[in-house]
This record gives structure tokens, sequence and C-alpha cells, in this order.
């Protein structure tokens, strides 16, 4: 139990490592979301017995494969891009034809929220210190680092573990849908806990948060059905 424990929090300090508290929800979410789509679908031409058992199944621990590793591949792609926007910055302020021309171009990538805290003096000072440090930067030309990589396999694991609980009623009872029902109610009660945690993040009431990405959940569920997701 202990070295059970001990690989947990192992595991979870990777994730966190390279993931933020809101990364980590919103993979959990699509996950879930995804799942939720493909069972929901299955379930309408589910055979019966052992046969549809195993249909569920597969289908339950293939979606979470496959999503994990849609997520883990659009990380990297994230990753990249926001890395090559970086030196197309970088490039952009060492080769300006003056100081106002390059503080103009940092200042469109600083952030709004963070300039709407700064007074006028504050933000030029902000941008001139910015501005100071990039002009000596030494740009990297990595497309890929190894970091991409853990942050990728971060993803793929936090999609893949957070689902599985969905797939376990498929390995306890012999009804399909009876399995399926089960499953569905723990996927929902796992949106519960995600939107509760959401909420304790965003400040808001839990309970209400919650409850609230039940029911996004559902709708977006129901319009990936319709559209054939």
């Amino acid at each position: 139990m202990h070295a059970t424990a001990e690989i947990e929090q192992k595991q979870q300090k990777f994730v966190s490592k390279y993931l933020d508290p809101a990364s980590r929800l919103g993979e959990i979410l699509f996950g879930l979301i995804m799942v939720l789509t493909v069972t929901l679908t299955a379930g309408l031409t589910v055979a019966e017995g052992r046969h549809g058992v195993r249909q569920l199944l597969v289908a339950a621990i293939g979606c979470n494969v496959a999503w994990g590793i849609i997520d883990a591949i659009m990380y990297i792609m994230n990753c990249v891009t926001v890395r090559s926007g970086k030196v197309r910055l970088v490039r952009a302020v060492q080769s300006a034809s003056n100081d106002q021309a390059a503080l103009r171009l940092i200042q469109e990538e600083i952030e709004p929220e963070l300039q709407e805290l700064l007074d006028s003096q504050q933000a030029d000072a902000l941008s001139r210190s910015v501005l100071k440090h990039i002009a000596q930067a030494k740009i990297a030309t990595k497309a890929l680092t190894k970091e991409d990589i853990y942050g990728a396999l971060a993803c793929f694991w936090l999609v893949f573990v957070s689902c599985l609980p969905a797939a376990i009623p498929f390995f306890i009872f012999s009804q399909p849908r009876f399995a399926l029902r089960v499953s569905n109610f723990l996927l929902l009660v796992l949106l519960f806990l995600v939107g509760q945690k959401w909420g304790q993040y965003a400040g808001a009431n839990r309970f209400v948060a919650g409850s609230a990405m039940v029911t996004i959940g559902l709708i977006l569920v129901g319009v990936a059905i319709l559209l054939g997701g």
C-alpha cells in the first residue's frame, strides 16, 4: 500500500509539473465528454450478453487511448507554436528600427489583463524592462524539447487515467446495458467533481459549478451525438 501511494504521489507531481490546474481540469473534462459520447452512442447498438460487454469495454478503453494520443499531439503542436511565436518576437524586437518600434511590439504581446493592473508609467517601465531582456537574449531554435515530450506524456496519462472509471463496470457486470448505465453514472459523478474543483479555483460556489459542469457536459454530448460524433 505504501509503495502504491508513493507511485501515485510521483505521478501527481509529474502531471502538475507540466500542466497547470486549468489545463489539468480541461484535459479531464474533454476526456470525460468524449468517453460519455462514445458510450452513449455505442449503447444504441450494443449486443446483449458478454459480447456486448466486450464491445462497450473496447469502445470505452479505445476512446481513452485515442483521445489521450490526440491530446498529447495537440499539446506538442501548441508548445512548438508558442515557442515559434516567442522566437519571432525576439527577432522582430532585435531587428526593430528603434526603441519605440521595439516597445510597440512588446506592448502588443503583453497580456491586456496585466496592463490593466498598471498605470501608464508602470506599464512603460515593464515594457522597457522586457525590452532590455529581449535585446540581450539568445534565440533558442529547438523545435522540440524534452519538456514538450514530458508534457505530452502528462496529457496522455491524465486523460487515460481520469476516464478509466468508465471502463470498470464492464469488467464487473455481465449485462451490457446495466454496465453502461453504471458507467455513465460514474462519468456524470466525475463531471460534477471536476466542476466542483473548477469552482474552487475560480472562487465560485462549488455545488453550482459542479451542477453547471454536468449540465454543460450533457449538452455537449447531445450536440456531439446529433452531429454524428
